[in-house]
């Protein structure tokens, strides 16, 4: 069997990301070499493993390989302190040892949480990605960064802990739900609009392939994302240049996040589709990008079905834009305490603003939600 492979490379802490069809069935041999011993842990969430667990134990059981499985609620509450706390008791309860692997079996959420638990655990213990989600593959599954959420914001609190291997198959994808799916398409378009305008003119004439599961168009927008992140973390690995470009829209996109309490009401590729359609917005008030290039990021979001700014998330349009500003205040980006934003000055071209003014910002937030909330009452609920 064939797979693709990307490698991050970080000198003695390289790996490679494999993407392909079938992946998840070899991944007890793709695993051998990473282990101390034959035993590991599976840190899973309980729709993954209903969906996928049967294939990730009959291909550790075929290399030998023994696995404790634990299962943790889906969703985005579980990036929290006390499900943290819980995991990492369970870890030690079974026994965990420095030189194990861990293994991160499901979507961004248990991937994020796990790589933490193992970056803690014992003072660090190796663990492995196995994205099940796309937006897991392209995106949160590769380059270390690992966290959890706090009432202050998103990510808040985690650390850079690389995985020894990533296994990205695209057949997992086949049991995702559609939402989810286009979640994960949002990470992907992002590629093609902060680096590879090549890249992003193929999603206009592809993207409805990967969502329509083509295997060619899926393994090759996986891949290519891949590729991208890897390059970038290569260079700037803890974000002091470079990375900070990954995370165009996320600014936006946290703070929506923050307003709806990290629920399943706003999916994170959701609240990123939406966050780049206002930084490329903004980077057009500002006269940084070409009005044209705004307009096809956000119709290329539209025609996946995803939200481009404010007023595509209904609830989103009655958040106070003070508030909102606020949220993007807590971003980690922040230096000095200004503002960083990640704009455009056009599709492919990323840059990083620092000290961006609040007063620009908070004048185009007004001008997007519509008049801002509806009544008090409605804002202190979202």
């Amino acid at each position: 069997m064939t797979f693709e492979r990307v490698t991050v490379g970080l000198g003695e802490r390289a790996y490679e990301i494999v993407i392909g069809a079938g992946a998840l069935d070899q991944a007890g041999a793709l695993l051998t070499p990473h282990l101390s011993r034959a035993r590991t842990v599976v840190v899973t969430d309980a729709n993954v493993f209903a969906a996928q667990g049967k294939r990730l134990a009959a291909a550790l059981s075929a290399a030998g390989v023994a696995a404790e499985t634990i299962i943790l609620k889906p969703g985005e509450p579980t990036k929290s302190f006390d499900e943290l706390q819980r995991l990492v008791g369970k870890l030690i309860d079974l026994e965990v040892e420095r030189g194990d692997l861990i293994i991160a079996f499901g979507g961004g959420v248990i991937g994020d949480l796990a790589g933490f638990a193992a970056s803690i655990v014992k003072r660090g213990c190796r663990y492995a990605q196995i994205p099940t989600s796309l937006l897991a593959q392209v995106d949160s599954a590769v380059g270390g960064k690992t966290a959890i959420n706090v009432a202050q914001g998103k990510n808040l609190v985690g650390a850079f802990h690389q995985p020894s291997i990533v296994i990205a198959d695209i057949d997992a994808l086949k049991t995702l739900p559609a939402r989810e799916l286009r979640a994960g398409y949002a990470e992907i378009v992002k590629y093609g609009a902060l680096g590879d305008p090549a890249f992003f003119a193929w999603l206009e004439r592809n993207g409805n392939l990967v969502l329509a599961g083509d295997a060619k168009a899926r393994a090759y927008a996986v891949t290519r994302a891949c590729e991208m992140k890897a390059a970038i973390v290569a260079r700037d690995e803890r974000e002091s240049g470079a990375r900070a470009l990954l995370n165009l829209g996320h600014t936006f996109a946290h703070a929506l996040e923050a307003a709806f309490g990290y629920s399943d009401a706003l999916l994170h590729g959701e609240a990123v589709a939406a966050g780049m359609g206002l930084a490329f917005d903004f980077s057009a008030s500002e006269g940084l990008c070409p009005p044209d290039d705004a307009r096809r990021l956000k119709a290329l979001l539209s025609v996946a079905g995803l939200p481009a700014g404010i007023c595509d998330i209904p609830e989103a349009a009655r958040i106070a834009p003070e508030r909102f500003l606020a949220h993007m205040r807590a971003d980690k980006k922040a230096k000095a305490g200004a503002m960083t934003l990640i704009l455009v000055r056009g599709l492919g071209k990323a840059c990083i603003a620092a000290n961006a003014s609040e007063d620009a910002v908070l004048a185009f937030l007004r001008e997007k939600s519509a008049g801002g909330p509806a009544n008090e009452a409605e804002n202190e609920r979202l």
